[in-house]
């Protein structure tokens, strides 16, 4: 047996090259990213100076206790291979990578694991870094943090605190020169004390409850008795967003139930407009721009209101042109009406439901569903009818509404009058335009014209232990205090048994209990908050886990600086209005890459808080993500066998019978289905087994050649070889496997010049656009070229080297090194396409014997593109009659000798 060489690329190889420059990198300080001021100012000597600054940023990552499989680092390399690119480009580019932390993911996992949620957590954030350190991502290491450090939660209350300290005042001018805008609440109470404001009763006379509840109704945090998403099955309240139109949990797919509970909720309906108006600016996926507009709801409609047993009932009407065939009117059952003691003539059975009146059926309705599921239906007839236009139509109470609302048209409509026997009978509308409907139904006195949204007030609080605690405490009077921010931050306390109390996940009586408040000692505390030593009861709900990550980007920025979230000069510096020639006057990151399906939670929730701190003059930017990429995902086929268990994945076998392709788990035929990559599928490959069996570039090279970038792929590991060829190639171009040294020649013939321009345009343009697929292709290319030729030519080899290096960086160092380079290629400047200097020599061009022209041509032209030329010059026509040839002798580069069919019939 022949040995192999002993430095042939193999994965043990590729894992020796690896470590070697991840520690070169880390000890350099290489992706140390220049602050304009302060302690990160220096970024390893290289100051920020005149440098450009360019963020790139990825979503906030849970710390996983099931660890990574390879489909979760495809974000991260696409922006790790954007930010080696930019520094090679000459930007001072951040990079960096935090953990989202707190959250109710990470306190289920620790109690299936029956451990503290502390522990869990930053056992996951090592074993998270550990397999992301192997792929030799370029992450600022000195940037790095969790939302549960102290440190980053003191800021997450601190920004709590500024929200629940201001209001939005639609008539003040904010920085951009607009009106609406968040100002002080202190403010506020300057104008209610001097009368300028007026309230019920004089602000003076108002008890401090008084003053509170008034307070609350304007600020941007604030506690109220509101209707709230309960989730017995997973013990806590939720927001609108984690609730399915089934009406269940997005998270266990629990039942869900409307209840009215005192919670803490964010103003975030006061920015609706903004958060319209200002997605027109931003480059982001026209299919996210659409969902946000589409979360956020904003409709033009008709304000119409009817008269249902001596009550006015207002109702908006979206289509005012639909007014003309109504088919019901539903009412929340929170609205009091005085119902009938008997059933009218015109009442079907069906509605009556055996009941003798409509005040026993509403009775017999309220006591079997107190708490209704939300998205439910369910209602009764009310007895009543309602005269709409030149229409009856029937009353119906239900908690499928929150406000009175005519059914006319449209899927829900639909459903709810299939399930209640509704008749629908739409007619055409007696209007054309909606408009021309808004103006008739106003000079009908029927209603006025008004604006709406879909988009609702987010809640705030939830009943877990591990999340932010707020730093909030309740006098004896039941009044809420903000505490000092020398106070905070406000830290989670010791609790043995933090689960949230279990309820039956149908057990719609059952009430939210907070972990917390089982810590009598931590809930109940004597402060002096600058009136004196007084008894408090501190808050017992926590922050959701989207409170963390509204922000983190921002600490980023300066995630040492104690005094403030985030240091003005780096805020300006790097995020700005045109901080680079790729900003504009929105500023924010630069690039933002993650999935779709943070569309309308995270996005939603960052930009309503950045847009409040910009308002308060903390920010110079008036969105948190100018650019925003949306990576598709990688998906695998799973297994199963005829009892419907699933095998594993890596043991199927792959036959062809009768033409098809069929797959085999020891000798028993399974079903093959595609969809999501997981442990429980048995489908799962992790990043640790493609480092031991082929490398991190290998790893790297694949995911970004599977397609492209946006696109959701197939995982197949038999595919993986062929990038593993493709490094091994490439190095056997530039190293002799049998010494380890380089083997290039100094010399580059004009073909190759050509094509290594040309490969430099497409893979510049590749970068640039975020297709790592293509520009892989194009490298490719030029590989295999350069694989056909005695001795690589070291331009080309060093060019090679330098445009793969964003994707497969390990290598690339390495045969750098070997080349003769000393200094790291992170800094090393991009390549330019140069103009390529050809040598030519002259190209006789006989017709029937005869010159009759002569050509400069490359002297490596090949014998087609000759005939072409020869062919297509005038002279060359003439002679030949303007007729092809008869025959054709090329040999290029000297000469082409044409027999026209004239010179052939004279002879």
């Amino acid at each position: 047996m022949i040995d192999a060489p002993s430095w042939r690329y193999t994965p043990a190889l590729a894992e020796k090259i690896e470590l070697k420059w991840q520690k070169i990198w880390k000890d350099e300080g290489c992706f140390f990213a220049a602050n304009a001021e302060g302690p990160l100012r220096d970024g390893e000597g290289r100051l920020a100076g005149k440098r450009k600054p360019y963020t790139v940023l990825d979503m906030f990552p849970f710390p996983s206790g099931k660890g990574l499989h390879v489909g979760h680092p495809l974000g991260y390399i696409a922006t790790d291979f954007v930010s080696r690119f930019k520094r090679m480009q000459g930007y001072n580019v951040l990079h960096a990578l935090g953990f989202d932390a707190f959250g109710l993911p990470a306190e289920q996992f620790a109690i299936a694991t029956g451990q503290h949620p502390r522990k869990t957590t930053e056992e996951n954030i090592a074993n998270m870094r550990r397999q992301l350190s192997r792929l030799g991502l370029s992450f600022d290491p000195r940037r790095s943090f969790a939302t549960t450090d102290p440190d980053y939660m003191k800021w997450t209350q601190w920004i709590f605190a500024r929200l629940y300290s201001s209001y939005y005042d639609p008539d003040f001018l904010r920085p951009d020169g607009k009106k609406g805008c968040a100002r002080p609440i202190k403010e506020l109470i300057k104008e209610f004390e001097s009368g300028k404001r007026k309230t019920q009763k004089p602000w003076q006379q108002m008890s401090a409850k008084e003053k509170s509840e008034v307070l609350n109704s304007f600020r941007l945090a604030y506690i109220s008795d509101s209707f709230v998403n309960w989730c017995p099955g997973l013990g806590t309240v939720l927001a609108n967003e984690e609730v399915t139109k089934e009406g269940k949990s997005e998270r266990g797919n629990w039942p869900v139930y409307r209840k009215k509970l005192r919670q803490w909720s964010m103003r975030i309906t006061a920015y609706a407009d903004r958060l319209l108006e200002d997605l027109d600016g931003l480059d982001w996926p026209e299919t996210v721009k659409a969902m946000q507009k589409n979360w956020i709801g904003k409709c033009e409609g008709l304000k119409a209101a009817f008269e249902v047993a001596g009550e006015k009932v207002e109702v908006f009407l979206p289509y005012p042109s639909l007014l003309s065939h109504p088919s019901f009117l539903v009412l929340p059952s929170s609205l009091s009406l005085d119902l009938p003691e008997k059933w009218p003539k015109d009442a079907k059975e069906e509605w009556k439901e055996g009941a003798s009146s409509p005040k026993a059926l509403f009775s017999s309705f309220k006591s079997s569903h107190p708490y209704p599921l939300a998205h439910s239906m369910d209602g009764v007839f009310s007895g009543l009818f309602a005269r709409v236009g030149e229409k009856n139509v029937p009353v119906f109470i239900s908690d499928y509404v929150s406000e009175p609302h005519l059914g006319i048209e449209g899927e829900e409509d639909a459903k709810f009058a299939r399930i209640h026997s509704i008749d629908q009978n739409p007619s055409p509308s007696a209007f054309d335009t909606e408009e021309a409907a808004l103006k008739a139904a106003k000079e009908k006195g029927i209603g006025e014209r008004e604006q709406r949204y879909r988009l609702r007030d987010w809640l705030f609080s939830r009943q877990r232990y591990w999340g932010e605690p707020f730093p909030i405490v309740y006098s004896e009077d039941g009044v809420e205090h903000l505490l000092p921010d020398s106070f905070l931050p406000v830290n989670l306390p010791s609790l043995p048994d933090y689960r949230p109390k279990s309820f039956d996940p149908d057990d719609s009586s059952s009430l939210p209990t907070a972990p917390l408040a089982r810590n009598e000692e931590w809930v109940q505390v004597e402060l002096d908050l600058g009136d004196g030593l007084k008894k408090y009861r501190r808050e017992t709900n926590t922050m959701p886990n989207w409170a963390g990550s509204c922000w983190y980007y921002l600490r980023y920025l300066s995630p040492k600086d104690e005094k403030h979230f985030v240091n003005p000069a780096e805020d300006r510096y790097f995020l700005s209005p045109f901080h680079n020639d790729q900003s504009n006057d929105l500023g924010g990151v630069d690039l933002y890459v993650g999935g779709v399906e943070h569309a309308v939670l995270h996005l939603l929730y960052a930009r309503f808080w950045h847009k409040v701190l910009y308002d308060l003059g903390y920010l110079s930017s008036r969105e948190p993500f100018y650019k925003l990429f949306n990576q598709g995902y990688v998906q695998a086929y799973a297994y199963t066998d005829s009892r419907g268990q699933y095998v594993p994945a890596s043991q199927i076998e792959s036959r062809f019978e009768d033409g098809k392709e069929v797959f085999y788990f020891e000798g028993e035929r399974v079903n093959r289905e595609f969809g999501k990559m997981g442990k429980s599928l048995k489908n799962m490959v992790t990043p640790d087994e493609m480092y031991e069996n082929y490398g991190a570039d290998t790893f790297r090279v694949y995911e970004m050649s599977m397609g492209p970038l946006s696109e959701s792929r197939p995982w197949n590991l038999k595919d993986v070889a062929g990038s593993q060829r493709f490094l091994q190639r490439l190095w056997r171009n530039v190293v002799d496997e049998q010494t380890g040294e380089a083997h290039v020649s100094e010399e580059m013939d004009s073909k190759t010049g050509r094509l290594l321009n040309k490969t430099i345009e497409g893979v510049s343009a590749d970068m640039e656009e975020m297709r790592p697929n293509t520009a892989i292709a194009k490298l490719i290319v030029l590989n295999n070229h350069l694989t056909s030729l005695p001795l690589c030519p070291r331009a080309a080899a060093e060019g090679m080297v330098k445009m793969l290096f964003p994707i497969a960086p390990h290598i690339c160092e390495e045969l750098w090194e070997k080349l003769g380079h000393s200094q790291t290629l992170s800094f090393t400047p991009w390549p330019k396409a140069q103009e390529w200097k050809e040598e030519e020599v002259v190209c006789v061009v006989q017709v029937d014997g005869k010159v009759r022209c002569r050509l400069s041509v490359p002297a490596d032209i090949d014998e087609k593109d000759l005939e072409r030329l020869a062919l297509s010059q005038e002279t060359v026509k003439q002679w030949l009659g303007g007729e092809d040839p008869l025959k054709v002798i090329c040999r290029a580069p000297k000469i082409v000798s044409l027999v026209s069919r004239s010179g052939r019939k004279e002879k």
